[in-house]
């Protein structure tokens, strides 16, 4: 039976922090939460989802405002944004040993196919745009698009929801190191797989 990848976008195949990073603190200040100090970016690289939004004072109510917002920078910005080095070769591979490949984001698919560039052409299946349901949910849909049980199922992410969301879909979890969370927090989740290097994904994932 095929075995399924599906990956998260940004932080993971498109070095997006850089440019989260020269943005948080307009959107910060268009929306009344608490900027970002230098001095405070790694030490929330270590902390979840929950734990930011407390430390940033983000009203809940306000996070569907704040994402259509980003989503519009972004957009706007993807000229910006390039893809890690090593992203087409390690796709190119993973296609080559007949696993089926996903991305799950919540940016537009638009957006997503742009952002990849060439490298769509190695994408299965998307599951794009905002979700009422969270990252699980969309897991799930891949997993039934692709007719690939849950136990040949990897899903590989750079931030602590990413494994979260992978533990509540009951598939495993790949984590990566060079993203928004520390690896030091994402092995916290005990990931099923930690990747320090790209070219180690096709690698470690060919043996399962």
């Amino acid at each position: 039976m095929k075995q399924l990848v599906i990956f998260d976008l940004d932080g993971t195949l498109a070095d997006s922090f850089p440019w989260f990073l020269r943005v948080v603190n307009t959107v910060a200040r268009r929306h009344r939460f608490r900027s970002i100090r230098p001095e405070e970016v790694e030490m929330l690289r270590g902390k979840n989802t929950r734990q930011i939004l407390d430390f940033l004072e983000v009203a809940r109510w306000k996070l569907p405002f704040i994402a259509r917002d980003v989503r519009r920078m972004k957009s706007q910005a993807l000229a910006e944004i390039a893809l890690f080095d090593g992203v087409e070769v390690m796709l190119a591979e993973l296609d080559a040993k007949g696993i089926v490949i996903a991305l799950v984001s919540s940016d537009s698919e638009a957006n997503a196919r742009r952002a990849l560039g060439g490298s769509a052409r190695f994408v299965a299946h998307f599951a794009c745009g905002a979700s009422l349901f969270g990252k699980a949910a969309k897991f799930r849909k891949v997993l039934r698009r692709a007719g690939i049980p849950a136990g040949r199922t990897v899903a590989i992410g750079d931030e602590v929801r990413d494994g979260e969301a992978a533990r509540i879909a009951g598939i495993a979890f790949g984590a990566v190191s060079w993203g928004y969370a520390s690896i030091d927090a994402l092995r916290c989740l005990n990931p099923d797989f930690v990747f320090v290097e790209m070219a180690e994904i096709p690698l470690k994932l060919g043996r399962r």
